[in-house]
C-alpha cells in the first residue's frame, strides 16, 4: 500500500489474538470500497471454526459489503495455531509460497488486497515454522500491526514491529483495534507512546464493539476510524506531554 492511497497488498497482522484484526480488517475494506476500489481479503489458515460455519472472512465481507472478495486457503476445525491445527487434523498446512501465489493471483483483478492473518506476527503456519511475515516478505509486502489499548500493549507492539524489521519488512502503522468508551490513564498515555514504540505512526483507533454495529452503520462509521493513509479522516490527538530529549 503506497502513502496515500488504498492500492497494493497489505498484511494485517496483530500482537495476538483476539486483539480486533478481523474488524481492523473490514473498516479497511469498507473505506477503500466507498473510495471506489475494488477488494479482496484472504485468509491464509482459519482455524477453530466448523466446515461451512462463517468465518473471519465471512465477517469481513458481511460487515464491509458483499462485494469484497473473499478467500480462504485452508480451515482447520481446533482453535489453535495453524501449524498444530493442520498437525492434529491430519491435513496439509498453509505455506507462505501458497499465500503468496493466491495473494498475486486476486491483485491482477483487485486494486487492495488485504491479507488477514492468524493470531501473531510469528504463529506458525507448518511444521517448518514458517509464518505470515515469510508470506510478505515473498510479497514484499507492507504490514499493518493491530495492537490492544490498554497495559502491556507497547512491549507487545514493540517485539512485533522488531520482528518485522529484522527481516526486511516495513511496518505500515498501528491501528488499536478495540478502543474503549472510557480509556484509562494506560490507554490514554499507549495512544502517544506507541508510535515511539512501533516505530510506525498510529493509524487508527476502532472503537470496542465496532463488530457489533449493523453493516450499514458500520460502513458509514468506519471512515471516522482511520488515518488518511488508509483512506479515512482520523488524526491522533496533539501530544499532551512534552518529551525531553537527551
Amino acid at each position: 500500500m503506497r502513502e496515500t492511497d488504498l492500492d497494493g497488498v497489505l498484511v494485517v497482522t496483530g500482537t495476538g489474538t483476539e486483539i480486533g484484526k478481523t474488524v481492523t480488517t473490514a473498516a479497511l475494506a469498507a473505506v477503500a470500497r466507498e473510495a471506489g476500489r475494488s477488494v479482496a481479503v484472504l485468509k491464509p489458515a482459519q482455524t477453530g471454526v466448523a466446515p461451512g460455519a462463517p468465518g473471519d472472512v465471512a465477517e469481513v465481507r458481511r460487515l464491509a459489503g458483499g462485494t469484497v472478495t473473499g478467500c480462504e486457503l485452508a480451515r482447520f476445525p481446533e482453535p489453535l495455531a495453524p501449524a498444530t491445527a493442520a498437525r492434529r487434523a491430519r491435513m496439509q498446512p498453509v505455506g507462505p509460497q501458497q499465500v503468496a501465489e493466491a495473494v498475486e493471483r486476486l491483485a491482477v483483478s483487485h486494486d487492495l488486497v488485504l491479507v488477514e492473518g492468524a493470531g501473531g506476527l510469528l504463529v506458525h503456519y507448518d511444521a517448518a515454522g514458517t509464518t505470515l511475515a515469510d508470506a510478505a516478505r515473498l510479497l514484499d509486502a507492507p504490514a499493518l500491526v493491530v495492537a490492544a489499548a490498554g497495559l502491556g500493549t507497547l512491549n507487545a507492539t514493540q517485539l512485533t514491529a522488531e520482528a518485522l524489521r529484522v527481516r526486511g519488512l516495513r511496518c505500515r502503522g498501528v491501528v488499536i483495534g478495540a478502543w474503549p468508551d472510557a480509556p484509562d490513564l494506560a490507554a490514554r498515555c499507549n495512544l502517544e507512546d506507541l508510535p515511539v514504540a512501533a516505530g510506525a505512526p498510529v493509524l487508527g483507533v476502532i472503537p470496542q464493539g465496532a463488530g457489533a454495529l449493523p453493516p450499514a452503520g458500520f460502513r458509514a462509521a468506519a471512515g471516522r476510524w482511520l488515518a488518511p493513509e488508509l483512506g479515512g479522516t482520523w488524526s491522533a490527538p496533539v501530544p499532551t506531554t512534552a518529551r525531553t530529549t537527551l
